[in-house]
């Protein structure tokens, strides 16, 4: 017998997150998943819809492999032979777990890099701009202990997360899409941090359970040389497989022209990988009300309830400041009193402080209103 959360969970994705019309095909991509009980859900959902499943099943401990022996030829092989499957699809849904988040840390970074230049970056290219699509997590004991609770509870609290009414949190967003559109300059203040830029002319694009989940953020870019002043994230991030964390990046004219954390060398390596590294390509505020300390997982922090973060790298076609680089790493810092607090300006008018909205039409978005 199925597990109703997890019926629920494949029919929201379905019928939701990416309205899979009949006809359609879509890609379920499964990795490292313990069990293959919600792709068993997905399969049925799809079917109800009239839509045409298409499963791959992949293991991270494999894809190491992959990439600590493939060469670039054989990346971009890969790479052509994924974007054509890719461009049949309409739909794409992407359920990632494994027990351990750090799998590929000890690639090598010219394989590292070739892997994401000859093959991931043209497949997620078309995915993202092209299909309707959304990315989440499977539970399980790696993720609860990064949540530092059990195993139980933090399924309970998947399911909370995951099965949360993004209809309602979508309707409530577009008071602060609207606001995001007009505003000219940002204002961001916290301990340590002072961080002025502009987004004038950029879209916010709100992300209410239709590309990720969990979500609960609405994002933009800022205009690509306004950013000036220092931010210092008080979260861990991940990124390729590594940890870091006290993270402080000083920025001229929208480039960082300082960054250190634990491990500064490493840091200043990633963002040495282009000139668009050193450049930010997505300003977001994070609101999900069920989301509140960071657990190196950035489908979730970055999501965590009064957040935002301030993501160095490649931007978003929807919100496009122009800025491009093979990296896109979301660092995230949170607003609310027991990290230390925080305020938002727009326009020199708080908008948020200590993480909570502190105008009347964005008070709908705050946390007790969107459980």
């Amino acid at each position: 017998m199925r597990d109703p959360r997890l019926q629920e969970l494949a029919k929201n994705l379905i019928t939701y997150s990416v309205d899979l019309k009949p006809g359609e095909n879509i890609l379920l991509e499964m990795i490292g998943l313990p069990d293959q009980e919600l792709t068993k859900c997905l399969i049925e959902e799809v079917h109800k819809a009239g839509g045409r499943p298409f499963v791959d099943l992949r293991d991270p401990s494999v894809t190491r492999s992959l990439m600590m022996y493939g060469t670039k030829e054989q990346f971009a092989q890969l790479g052509e032979f994924e974007l054509a499957r890719m461009k049949a699809m309409q739909a794409y849904i992407a359920v990632r777990s494994g027990d351990n988040i750090t799998e590929t840390s000890d690639v090598p970074d010219d394989k590292r890099r070739m892997y994401s230049i000859d093959y991931q970056r043209p497949v997620t290219n078309q995915r993202v701009n092209h299909t309707k699509w959304v990315v989440l997590r499977y539970p399980n004991a790696s993720m609860a202990q990064l949540a530092n609770t059990s195993t139980e509870a933090f399924e309970d609290f998947y399911f909370r997360v995951c099965n949360l009414d993004y209809s309602k949190m979508s309707a409530a967003m577009d008071a602060l899409v609207e606001r995001m559109r007009r505003t000219d300059r940002v204002r961001i203040v916290s301990p340590g941090t002072d961080l002025s830029f502009s987004i004038k002319g950029l879209p916010a694009i709100k992300c209410a359970g239709r590309n990720n989940i969990p979500d609960g953020e609405v994002f933009t870019a800022p205009v690509r040389d306004s950013v000036n002043g220092v931010l210092a994230y008080n979260t861990p991030t991940v990124y390729q497989g590594v940890s870091f964390e006290n993270v402080v990046l000083t920025f001229k004219d929208g480039r960082i022209i300082d960054a250190r954390s634990n491990d500064t060398e490493a840091i200043n390596h990633i963002l040495d990988a282009d000139e668009g590294a050193r450049y930010i390509g997505e300003f977001s505020i994070g609101l999900n009300p069920h989301i509140r300390h960071p657990m190196k997982d950035i489908l979730f922090d970055e999501k965590i309830d009064g957040s935002i973060h301030f993501t160095p790298g490649q931007a978003y076609e929807e919100a496009d400041n122009g800025n491009r680089s093979s990296v896109h790493w979301d660092m995230v810092l949170i607003q609310r009193p027991e990290y230390g607090g925080g305020e938002i300006y727009f326009d020199d008018e708080l908008i948020r402080k200590d993480g909570r909205f502190m105008v009347k039409d964005l008070e709908p978005l705050n946390p007790e209103n969107l459980m």
